[in-house]
């Protein structure tokens, strides 16, 4: 068996679909909200970016199907890593942004 890379990135792609795909399942089952929304933006991630390196490793030209995958999954991943920006855990310290509460 020799090592060509196509083949690497295709097993690359199909084992980021399949951990993107399991955080998602998983994501059901979680009872936290923010880590339900952060597992189900990690599988989103990690879903399209291997839909995307799927299209770079093949050797054929794109369908209209691909096309669209092609351009609309760079917009879920920025999605999806700027809303994992947003749940991240908040500094220590002084709360600077108190509307309304006393803290």
């Amino acid at each position: 068996m020799s090592f060509d890379i196509p083949t690497a990135v295709f097993w690359v792609s199909i084992t980021g679909l399949v951990v993107g795909a399991g955080l998602w399942a998983w994501s059901f089952i979680e009872a936290h909200p923010i880590r339900r929304l952060r597992q189900m933006d990690c599988g989103t991630v990690l879903v399209f970016s291997s839909i995307l390196l799927r299209f770079v490793g093949q050797g054929k030209s794109l369908s209209v199907i691909e096309w669209a995958l092609a351009l609309l999954s760079p917009l879920f991943v920025a999605a999806a890593l700027w809303r994992l920006t947003r749940t991240a855990c908040p500094a220590k310290g002084p709360m600077k942004h108190n509307k309304g509460g006393t803290a």
